[in-house]
């Protein structure tokens, strides 16, 4: 009999966490379903003694998926507060490093695995409010291509935008107060299946979004080729005669 394969996901008591946990187990993964209550994403000791428990009971973590996140209150830089500044930056970066990092010999040891960041648009655009969220995605875009790209062993990272999915964090943002059109979360559970069974691993280390990609549109898309910088965030050069080019 061949042992169901194991995926990691944390924030998975509600929200999307849920949603793609379920999809997951659905699938035939066995799902350890991560919280603060099962070990806070920041606390180093609890990630490393989770996750070494997870691979005692399992044998092996097939894919990670990074998905706890928070968000600090939506107001300009001025009037933000440091100490949640700073927590919400923990959350979404050291979080899924140190996730990350823990599970990554696991799948190096094994030879393959797959770690799904869930990321933001917000990452990739200019806002002036909620800034440590927007640069904590930021910033964690910049941990997925440095795990994708430069991955050894058949280990492959991705960014997954989920678009704007109806959730209690979500409704209470003063941003999405009148959007009358959510991303279904079976939207982005197809991105994550595809991804999980090595369909989409030509955008390894770039981000995929749902709502507007599909496994399909994504396919065509890397059948035409990619470039170094295609879907990942860097600096965008005024022109060719940019010395920075």
């Amino acid at each position: 009999m061949i042992a169901a394969p194991v995926a990691v996901v944390t924030g998975a008591s509600r929200g999307i966490g849920d949603h793609l946990a379920t999809a997951l187990e659905q699938a035939g993964y066995a799902v350890e379903r991560g919280s603060r209550s099962v070990a806070p994403v920041t606390d180093r000791d609890a990630v490393e003694q989770w996750v070494g428990d997870v691979v005692a009971r399992h044998g092996r973590i097939d894919l990670l998926v990074n998905n706890a996140g928070v968000i600090d209150t939506e107001v300009p830089l001025l009037e933000s507060d440091p100490d949640e500044w700073w927590q919400t930056v923990e959350v979404n970066l050291r979080g899924p490093y140190l996730l990350t990092r823990t599970v990554l010999p696991h799948m190096v040891a094994a030879g393959a695995g797959r770690i799904v960041n869930i990321n933001s648009g917000a990452a990739y655009r200019n806002y002036d409010i909620a800034t440590a969220y927007n640069i904590s995605k930021g910033a964690l875009a910049r941990l997925t291509a440095a795990t994708g790209l430069n991955a050894v062993h058949g280990v492959r990272a991705f960014d997954l935008a989920p678009g704007v999915v109806r959730t209690d964090m979500t409704k209470a943002m003063e941003a999405h107060r009148d959007r009358t059109e959510w991303t279904e979360p079976t939207v982005v559970a197809e991105l994550l299946l595809a991804i999980a069974r090595g369909e989409l691993d030509d955008w390894n280390g770039r981000l995929v979004r749902a709502g507007l990609d599909t496994p399909e549109s994504l396919k065509a898309r890397a059948a035409q080729g990619l470039s170094e910088s295609d879907r990942t965030l860097g600096l965008l050069p005024w022109g060719d005669d940019d010395p920075l080019v």
